[in-house]
């Protein structure tokens, strides 16, 4: 059986993450601005998550090879309102429960803390990933909140922590 870690990201692993999420941003169309994996940080995300500033990135590994990742961060002008960015995982680590592992983890940090909320936005074709947030409680608003930067997300939730 392969053996899982998860751990806060470091230099090394910065590659091997901007790969996938570039990769599953193709699969799903979400490459060009207004997209998640166009945004500046994805090459070096070790260097703009710190836990210091209330954020964190964590990478999943399968046997010590980075397979995905999830970020947690304040959103832009709200105090009290967490944003979970970049959930991405490879094709061969979907179906393994690591997307809910990880968000599961994200929301605990945030917690911990002291955001009141969490808010993501994705697309209406990533099915898979929107039946995990709303399995762990996350409701659809009609309109993203003020502070995203990703103006081609299509669908965007919020859950009370």
């Amino acid at each position: 059986m392969p053996q899982l870690t998860i751990q806060p990201i470091s230099k090394e692993q910065d590659a091997a993450m901007a790969d996938i999420i570039l990769t599953v941003g193709e699969e799903f169309g979400a490459i060009g601005v207004g997209y998640g994996p166009s945004d500046a940080e994805v090459n070096a995300l070790s260097e703009h998550y710190s836990e210091a500033e209330r954020q964190q990135y964590w990478v999943a590994l399968l046997d010590d090879e980075v397979v995905g990742g999830i970020g947690i961060a304040p959103l832009n002008g709200h105090q009290n309102v967490a944003e979970m960015r970049k959930l991405f995982l490879s094709k061969k680590s979907r179906g393994l429960g690591l997307g809910r592992k990880l968000s599961l983890l994200s929301l605990e940090f945030a917690k911990e803390q002291g955001f009141s909320q969490c808010y993501l936005d994705t697309l209406s074709s990533m099915g898979a990933a929107i039946a995990l947030y709303e399995s762990i409680g996350f409701k659809r608003l009609p309109k993203p909140l003020p502070g995203t930067i990703h103006t081609a997300c299509d669908v965007w939730m919020l859950k009370t922590l």
